[in-house]
């Protein structure tokens, strides 16, 4: 069931937003080449406390840490490794939560670390792909309208939208209801319509080859199957009156 928030919930929301852009930021700046998995996990865990806030990521059961980090092939739910260390020429992608005041906020990036122009481009898109998928966030479209934004972005470049994975909704629990495919798996009619007051993570995940997927032996991570570069872009956007309003940012 989809769970409409109140003004007062996306008053709080907005504040953990607000927070979380800090932190986002911080860690943007600090994904250097010669930076540990673990150093990006540090940092994060010290600035969400001192936000006065928790870690959203670090709730869900069996995980114990407040980012995924994820490196090249890497997709998703990475745990940040002190053996991973950042080189030029990888792509980095950190996925962040914070829990404030009984809800979350979810946020990621990926960043180019001297990389080629066709790394570059590719990144380009999958920010560009972002931007279209929030533009569509307003009332009376429909998930599909998403999922659509972003499908059509990333074949117009020749990149592939991942399919076993999916954007969602977020609020006093981290995955809520909807889902929020990158491409579009059906009819319109049978995908959710957008109201004021629905809180949606809207999540970028795309590859530059096959969308194929696997989990490697740490339990946790899920990378690309063919080894190929992916990348992932995702903002926390409310429903309002007045169009999509962004608190991750």
């Amino acid at each position: 069931m989809i769970k409409i928030k109140t003004e007062s919930e996306i008053e709080i929301m907005t504040a953990g937003g607000k927070k979380l852009v800090r932190v986002k930021n911080a860690l943007k700046e600090a994904t250097k080449i010669g930076v540990k998995a673990s150093d990006i996990e540090e940092l994060a865990k010290k600035l969400i406390k001192a936000e006065g806030a928790e870690g959203s990521f670090d709730k869900v059961p069996g995980y114990s840490w407040v980012t995924c980090i994820n490196v090249n092939a890497g997709l998703v739910h990475g745990v940040p490794g002190k053996e991973i260390i950042f080189k030029k020429g990888d792509v980095v992608s950190v996925d962040v939560g914070l829990y404030y005041k009984g809800f979350h906020t979810d946020t990621s990036f990926s960043v180019g670390l001297d990389v080629t122009p066709e790394i570059q481009k590719f990144l380009n898109v999958g920010q560009n792909a972002l931007e279209a998928a929030i533009r569509v966030v307003k009332a009376d479209n429909y998930v599909f309208d998403i999922s659509r934004a972003i499908e059509l972005t990333m074949e117009a470049q020749g990149y592939t939208p991942i399919k076993a994975l999916v954007g969602h909704g977020v609020g006093r629990e981290l995955h809520e209801e909807p889902q929020i495919p990158c491409f579009v798996p059906g009819r319109i009619a049978d995908s959710s319509k957008l109201v004021v007051g629905m809180t949606l993570a809207v999540e970028v995940m795309y590859a530059q080859g096959s969308d194929k997927v696997e989990i490697l032996p740490d339990g946790w991570t899920i990378a690309m199957r063919d080894g190929k570069i992916s990348a992932l872009f995702e903002e926390t956007v409310v429903v309002t009156q007045k169009g999509p309003k962004v608190l991750t940012r």
